[in-house]
């Protein structure tokens, strides 16, 4: 089973508790005699800051989330935060382990309102807690040692907004332009997904529009109107282009997608499809009906649903 973002995330916080727990704890230990000090305290951490790696701030806190020293950073002392009452932040509201460690979920600052994470180390007297030495991090500084996580191939099925759920059966399908001359506007999206380059499609049915992706000009993306998707004339604009050996959807395969998506749009008056895209590199298809419920599916296993399981009858062979 391939690694799923959840995956990639535990990962990276694996690496970065393991780089941060040792130097954290050498910090917490020398400010355990000097506790309740704050000049003492703020010396401490200029000291030690540049121990803690990427680090953004560090700080002292009391068991009841007040603050009991300045801000330490990259300049040196921070005002402002003395007396700072940080109870409420996230990190402050989840349970550090037996061990003394917590590397928190990433939230959101309050300063930047960017993306942070925060660890805090207890700071002990024998076995009584003193309190915390915390350590804010901006998750741009953090270096990423997990790989990019690979999208699913397995059928996902997203609800969409049940306002419009609840009213499928009081509206009806009305042709667009796209719908008036589908047979021909699919013969040219056959091309362009099998002959000109264009890897990625979204069909928006009900506005009568396409946005393709091509691998000319992978980062922009282009909208052909009703219009262009109706004169052959269009393909003339993209070079022709081989089909890519690592495409996922295998080019003959392409035509029968598009002859089960042009059924799906026209099969039903109140349950139809809006919108529709297939990648031929992760070799999924996703669709978008009416009801506003989305599914994503592996191409090849959309191939062997009959039109019949798409309305709840049976499922397709």
């Amino acid at each position: 089973m391939k690694p799923s973002w959840k995956d990639a995330v535990y990962q990276q916080r694996e690496e970065l508790a393991r780089l941060l727990q040792e130097p954290l704890a050498r910090v917490a230990s020398q400010c355990a005699p000097r506790w309740g000090n704050r000049e003492s305290l703020n010396g401490i951490l200029i000291s030690g800051f540049p121990e803690i790696p990427h680090c953004t701030y560090l700080y002292c806190v009391e068991t009841n989330g007040v603050q009991i020293c300045d801000n330490v950073g990259k300049t040196g002392l921070v005002a402002g935060h003395f007396g700072r009452d940080r109870s409420q932040r996230p990190y402050m509201k989840e349970v550090v382990p037996s061990w003394g460690y917590l590397l928190s979920d990433a939230y959101i600052s309050q300063s930047k309102h960017r993306p942070s994470i925060t660890a805090l180390q207890i700071v002990r007297e024998g076995n009584r807690v003193l309190g915390y030495l915390g350590a804010d991090f901006d998750l741009r500084d953090l270096p990423v040692t997990a790989e990019l996580y690979e999208e699913p191939g397995s059928w996902r099925q997203i609800k969409g907004d049940p306002v419009i759920r609840g009213a499928v059966f009081q509206q009806c399908r009305i042709d667009s332009p796209l719908d008036r001359n589908l047979d021909q506007a699919m013969a040219i999206m056959e091309e362009l997904l099998t002959q000109r380059g264009v890897f990625q499609t979204q069909i928006h049915f009900s506005s009568g529009q396409v946005t393709i992706w091509t691998l000319d000009d992978p980062l922009r993306y282009r909208i052909l109107d009703s219009e262009a998707l109706c004169d052959p004339d269009i393909c003339l604009v993209f070079p022709p282009r081989p089909y890519p050996k690592d495409a996922v959807i295998n080019r003959e395969d392409i035509a029968h997608i598009l002859d089960i998506l042009q059924s799906l749009r026209m099969a039903d008056e109140n349950i139809y499809l809006r919108m529709s895209s297939i990648n031929i590199f992760n070799g999924m298809v996703s669709l978008t009906f009416s009801c506003d419920g989305s599914h994503y599916m592996r191409a090849d296993e959309f191939l062997r649903k009959s039109i019949a399981f798409w309305f709840g009858n049976t499922a397709g062979s």
